[in-house]
């Protein structure tokens, strides 16, 4: 793992759209104060949007033998 880049409060002021930019490519970014760390700077994650359950019905076809298993690979698992 990389280490997590530091900076002052005055660099962080003076310098936030190149942490913005870091920030936005995955690094993850400490603020400190007097050398103590306050904060700390995420990439955002949105959250997923979850349609309602049912949303793919008609759109995925499961074969009627899906459930069977090829005899070779029954015999590999030691099902048969």
């Amino acid at each position: 793992m990389d280490a997590v880049r530091q900076y002052n409060v005055h660099e962080a002021k003076t310098h936030f759209s190149r942490i913005l930019e870091q920030v936005a490519t995955g690094e993850e970014v400490v603020i400190s104060k007097a050398g103590e760390p306050v904060a700390k700077v995420v990439p955002f994650r949105p959250k997923v949007r979850r349609t309602g359950r049912g949303s793919l019905r008609g759109r995925i076809h499961i074969p009627e033998d899906f459930d069977e298993l090829p005899d070779d690979i029954a015999d590999a698992f030691g099902m048969r």
